[in-house]
């Protein structure tokens, strides 16, 4: 089994390794270092995100840095702050005891007035972000005219994030003769470009295959209807005891929404995305490294450069618009070796989307079933079960306390000391899943529902409410899902599928909280307007309404959760 010692690299710089913890080299390492080391050859390496890439390419960069040069010899460019920092912070780690380097991070949301002090210092390594290291260079405090080596890290990320500009314009201030590195989790177009056009015949170093998921990760996907994802997440994160992970939304909004959903509804979660200040996502950040979050709902981009060690689950709210989005999503967790849990949860629609990925990332998923309330309640008992055999005991600390207690117990059995502590422990689970619908999809349940003239899922039984407030009122389906929710003061996981048109609605409603809404509603005025509500159970009902209206509508459905 090959070792840091048989790589090439010096015997300072293995010792530091050591001392850090690190006994054998990665998959990456073993290919990259040793190439990198000639100090004469660009190089395209393909890893996934976790597998060490940063001693891959920073231990050999250490070794050649000429540490007596104050000149600035390497740049490595990194998508995010998060992995600016993070880069510099290895960095430091690795040379500390082996060179005197001066390593500059460069990125937006801090002092710039520092950061050009300590360039004009002498860095010798600078780690920058695109977009403030272009403003550095208009401002000529950088100058990159010896620049020995430029690495390109999460290559793929800056492009996809619109940073292809910014790197065309950073590369064209750097000598023709360098070495490119560039590492990169996928290989699309935008990375083949970048290394056609600014490479030399580059050595391509890939672990695994191209595009490929990392293996230490589970792939598992849930079906449900739209309007139950919320539930469903609630459902994995109360089953998986635990689960500190990432949540991933597609937009900014549904981000806020859901972590705001979850901290109303008693979980340690918090939201990180494009609208926070620099303030606010440090806080969050700080947190979530530190464990005092267990869940971390994010945007895509907002989750770039991430760097946290033992995250167990990534959960998918809505499946990215880009597949290798989802590579960089799961590689979020497994990293270092360990290994993780992808969960993607989505509707039947979505089902092709899968099979999509799978190809792509050359990996198969698992259907997992949602869990049951009854799954998510035995499952919290048996923890419960479990904490109580390894409790330790505090014997002498508890002895004074012990025959107060036997006293107060002691017209109690052991049964029914066991049954109240339990229920003590453990009510508010069962009164929240007592008679939980089942929230999964199948063929079979759609058909079933088809024919029973239904279709709205778990509100089949439910009752479908007309009323007179539409588009031409400014209603969206979220305004309306959220009038109808603060008028009657009820939550959204009562409220089924809102068929929006242009003078009139549709709201499906738990049948127990019909008359609630209809009572809170009928005879509100609304911008002007009196509002009015009906119960239409029936077809005919609907269609007598949209041809009293003037025929036929042509809004879509949107399912809310």
């Amino acid at each position: 089994m090959q070792s840091f010692e048989t790589l090439g690299l010096s015997g300072e710089l293995v010792q530091a390794v050591r001392k850090l913890g690190f006994e054998q080299p990665t998959p990456v390492q073993l290919k990259a270092i040793p190439v990198l080391l000639e100090g004469n050859q660009d190089v395209v390496a393909l890893a996934q995100t976790g597998t060490g890439k940063t001693a891959a390419f920073g231990l050999p960069l250490i070794d050649l840095i000429d540490d007596f040069d104050r000149t600035t010899q390497a740049l490595v460019l990194a998508p995010t702050r998060e992995l600016c920092l993070q880069i510099t912070n290895d960095f430091g780690n690795f040379s500390k005891s082996v060179k005197q380097l001066n390593i500059v991070p460069v990125y937006g949301g801090a002092s710039i007035a520092e950061q050009i002090r300590r360039v004009k210092k002498g860095a010798q390594i600078i780690v920058a972000t695109p977009g403030r290291l272009m403003d550095l260079l208009s401002r000529k405090v950088i100058n990159l005219a010896d620049i020995r080596f430029v690495v390109l890290d999460e290559a793929d990320e800056m492009l996809n994030m619109g940073f292809k500009e910014d790197i065309d314009h950073i590369l064209s201030h750097t000598p023709d003769e360098k070495n490119v590195w560039l590492f990169s989790a996928t290989m699309p177009r935008e990375v083949r470009n970048i290394a056609n056009t600014y490479m030399n015949n580059p050595a391509e170093l890939t672990v695994g295959e191209k595009n490929q998921s990392n293996r230490n990760i589970e792939h598992q996907y849930m079906v449900m209807d739209e309007k139950d994802r919320y539930a469903a997440l609630k459902r994995v994160v109360d089953i998986n005891l635990d689960i500190f992970g990432v949540i991933f939304c597609r937009t900014k909004v549904d981000t806020q929404r859901v972590a705001e959903h979850l901290i109303k509804d008693g979980y340690n979660a918090d939201a990180l995305h494009g609208d926070l200040t620099q303030q606010q996502r440090d806080r969050v950040m700080r947190n979530f490294k530190s464990k005092a979050l267990q869940l971390l709902v994010a945007t895509d981009v907002a989750a770039r450069g991430i760097d946290v060690s033992n995250i167990t689950h990534v959960i998918h709210m809505n499946l990215p618009d880009e597949i290798e989005f989802y590579t960089h999503r799961s590689g979020r967790t497994a990293r270092a070796g360990k290994t993780g849990i992808s969960i993607a949860l989505i509707t039947r629609k979505e089902v092709a989307k899968i099979k999509q990925i799978e190809k792509v990332i050359q990996a198969k998923f698992e259907k997992k079933q949602v869990p049951t309330g009854i799954e998510v309640c035995e499952k919290r008992v048996l923890n419960i079960v479990r904490r109580l055999r390894e409790v330790h005991l505090a014997e002498e600390e508890i002895a004074s306390f012990l025959p107060s207690v036997y006293e107060a117990l002691n017209d109690l059995s052991k049964e029914e000391i066991i049954k109240r502590f339990t229920s003590l422990e453990f009510n508010h689970f069962l009164d929240y899943y007592r008679d939980a619908p089942d929230l999964n999809r199948s063929d079979k349940a759609e058909r079933h529902e088809r024919e029973a003239g239904g279709g709205s899922g778990r509100y089949v039984t439910g009752a479908r409410l007309f009323i007179n407030l539409g588009k031409m009122d400014g209603l969206d389906a979220g305004k309306l899902l959220a009038l109808v929710c603060d008028r009657a003061n009820i939550s959204r996981d009562h409220i089924g599928k809102i068929d929006l048109k242009g003078a009139y609605s549709f709201v499906e409603v738990d049948k127990s909280h019909a008359d609630l809404v209809k009572d809170n509603l009928h005879g509100f005025e609304f911008k002007g307007r009196i509002v009015r509500i009906e119960v239409t159970d029936s077809k005919s009902e609907s269609s007598s309404k949209k041809k009293s209206f003037g025929g036929k509508s042509k809004g879509r459905d949107r399912r809310r959760w």
